[in-house]
């Protein structure tokens, strides 16, 4: 069974950029048919789809993130990173990454997740 965990540091500063590692164990980032997405979810507010990396290694954007936000994986290592860009605090939230058979995931109902990491943007 696919597990997904990720890491990174807890706190940013404002303008740094946020940089997080999803590794995925039970499972190959290159297995056909799968994406692999970053959701986040601001203090009281819903599931924000970010983006996401096909298993051809395509990639993926809310328009709303695409200019601040980069998808990247190493294959060798299994993981895949999230960069973003000229943080706010309006960018502190529960990150997750996920594994799904389409590449907006917005529902914890499908797909795999990791537990989920706190990032918390402020000086």
């Amino acid at each position: 069974q696919v597990q997904l965990q990720e890491s990174g540091p807890g706190l940013v500063k404002p303008s740094q950029t946020l940089s997080l590692t999803c590794t995925v164990s039970g499972g190959s980032i290159t297995t056909n048919n799968y994406y692999f997405i970053w959701i986040r979810q601001p203090p009281g507010k819903g599931l924000e789809w970010m983006g996401a990396i096909a298993s051809s290694g395509s990639t993926y954007y809310s328009p709303s993130l695409k200019s601040r936000t980069s998808i990247s994986r190493d294959t060798f290592k299994n993981q895949f990173t999230l960069q973003l860009s000229s943080v706010t605090p309006e960018d502190t939230a529960v990150y997750y990454c996920a594994r799904g058979q389409t590449k907006v995931l917005v529902s914890k109902k499908f797909g795999s997740w990791g537990q989920g990491t706190q990032v918390t943007v402020s000086s």
